[in-house]
């Protein structure tokens, strides 16, 4: 969850708009085509006049779908997630326009960021994702006890009072650091709720951390909503169920004036 007035996700339009001139040019993908000639092709169409550098690509055994380029010496050298590796070509094509025009400050076409994103949505990869983030991942997870408050008392007087006590109760923690800019989140692969250390103080009145808990457990309720290339995190029903907090008002005004981390 992130403070009122501060940093907000905002969706991305990504309708599957036509591509630019250059891009149009492409040739559909070969499905023989590797994924190194692939990024060599969008190579030459995002920079006709440039050397043609190597290329190098490792497939490294990210927790999610991490890449990164990097060009030195010539060479351009791709980190990609092996949750990757068996995607199709036309996918790789799209993760190399991502990449190579965040390299060259030549954003993506809307119809890239789809298709790439309508993938990453598919119930099978994000099945291997949710494994990948289970088996590979880590993840911190201090415990409920904090200095002034217990979040373990307080995700059981909320699940009484919202909920009637038949919400399970997932790993409660406290993040490492005093961090004002998220909150909270709920992680679904760990099935852990983390609240931002900044809340455990005697300054911060309580309903202000109840409602930063309340809003991680509707994420319990309403698990995100997957609608072709698009994420739902917030629905309609879980927008109104947090209208349903009782004093959301006065904590989302007391969230707006914590002091810096």
């Amino acid at each position: 969850m992130h403070p009122p007035g501060g940093p907000m996700q905002f969706p991305l339009d990504l309708g599957d708009g036509g591509a630019n001139a250059a891009e149009n040019a492409a040739v559909a993908a070969c499905p023989r085509e590797t994924p190194e000639a692939i990024f060599r092709r969008v190579f030459r169409i995002l920079r006709p006049r440039t050397p043609m550098p190597e290329v190098e690509i490792r497939w490294r055994k990210y927790a999610g779908v991490n890449s990164s380029v990097k060009l030195e010496r010539g060479k351009l050298s791709f980190k990609i997630s092996d949750l990757l590796q068996s995607s199709p070509a036309t996918v790789i094509e799209a993760l190399a326009f991502i990449l190579l025009g965040k390299l060259y400050r030549k954003p993506a076409s809307k119809a890239h960021v789809y298709r790439y994103n309508l993938y990453l949505n598919r119930r099978d990869v994000r099945r291997d994702m949710h494994l990948a983030r289970q088996i590979r991942g880590r993840k911190f997870i201090s415990g409920p006890k904090g200095q002034i408050y217990d979040l373990q008392e307080v995700f059981a007087d909320l699940n009484q009072r919202y909920f009637n006590g038949l919400m399970a109760t997932p790993q409660l923690g406290w993040s490492r650091t005093r961090n004002k800019h998220l909150l909270g989140h709920f992680d679904p692969c760990h099935n852990a709720i983390i609240i931002s250390r900044i809340l455990d103080c005697e300054h911060v009145a309580r309903v202000a951390l109840e409602f930063v808990m309340y809003h991680e457990m509707l994420h319990l309720r309403f698990p995100t909503e997957y609608r072709g290339a698009r994420r739902c995190i917030h629905t309609p029903e879980f927008k109104r169920s947090e209208r349903e907090f009782a004093g959301w008002k006065e904590a989302a005004e007391l969230l707006k004036r914590l002091p810096g981390g």
